[in-house]
């Protein structure tokens, strides 16, 4: 019973992360840049994760030393978030997650090149169905299905997010809390999209209490939620399975473009991302 509610608490994890565009494309559909929208995102799950610690009593104490390694990983993290929002508006949503979800790929790429991970039978071979996944969906951005700039960009929102988990992991701050590290993470990224709105299209008003209500779901859903569900799941049936239910990721959000917001899905985008889906799982269960 206790391994059935991991696994549980690890499709939730990944079903309710799938479901970022429900709550983000309405909002960028009224008229709000994605800028404003991720800073909203940020600012709304700062505050919910402050009010759950405040409730738990965890401590908001950090050293003067942990603020640099901190904004590193609020950058990074921001920068895939944007990367990922700036491609739903150059592609369809479902598979901007899914190329997003190559970030396990991604990092054993990187893992392999700076940090002389083994470069074994297995992860070559994930890689190369990675590769063929990502020519089979650009192949199907020259009939205009797809952006290939939209694939550029959501391919490196995805590296930016494997810098972040890399970064977690070689960084002193790596060992803080989760729910203290996700929640400073949250605040200096925050502070740091008030700064880029300031100096681009300006920090937008919310346009309607319907747009007011996408963004509260969008911060608690598929940020709060799927963060804590996750912790949940790793530590009842281990890391390795719960990135394995991971895969509900793309499709959720597949599902969801494809239902809510009609998006188109060709044989050469289908077999794309199964090729994509397909090389994560055998990275991550050889990991």
């Amino acid at each position: 019973m206790k391994r059935l509610n991991g696994i549980l608490y690890g499709l939730l994890s990944s079903a309710s992360f799938g479901l970022i565009p429900l709550f983000a494309l309405p909002v960028m559909l009224a008229g709000m840049d994605f800028e404003s929208v991720l800073m909203y995102r940020f600012l709304l799950a700062a505050i919910m994760l402050g009010g759950i610690m405040l409730f738990s009593k965890e401590s908001f104490r950090i050293g003067w030393r942990d603020v640099l390694p901190l904004g590193m990983l609020a950058v990074l993290y921001m920068l895939s978030a944007l990367l990922l929002f700036w491609g739903y508006k150059l592609m369809s949503s479902g598979v901007a997650t899914t190329l997003h979800f190559m970030y396990p790929v991604v990092t054993t790429i990187l893992m392999m090149v700076f940090f002389h991970d083994r470069a074994s039978k297995w992860r070559i071979l994930a890689i190369a169905l990675a590769i063929i996944g990502v020519y089979l969906l650009s192949d199907s951005g020259s009939s205009g299905t797809l952006s290939k700039s939209g694939i550029v960009i959501v391919l490196l929102s995805a590296v930016t997010y494997s810098l972040y988990l890399i970064a977690i992991d070689k960084c002193k701050v790596g060992k803080m809390k989760g729910i203290k590290l996700t929640f400073y993470v949250f605040l200096f990224g925050t502070l740091m999209l008030v700064l880029l709105a300031g100096v681009t299209t300006g920090l937008q008003p919310i346009p309607s209490l319907h747009a007011a209500g996408n963004l509260v779901m969008l911060a608690l859903i598929p940020t709060i939620i799927s963060n804590l569900a996750l912790v949940q799941s790793i530590k009842i049936i281990g890391s390795s399975l719960a990135s394995i239910l991971g895969a509900m990721e793309p499709v959720t959000a597949l599902c969801v473009g494809i239902a809510v917001f009609h998006e188109p899905i060709t044989y050469g985008i289908g077999l794309g991302v199964a090729f994509i889906i397909t090389a994560v799982t055998v990275i991550i269960v050889k990991r």
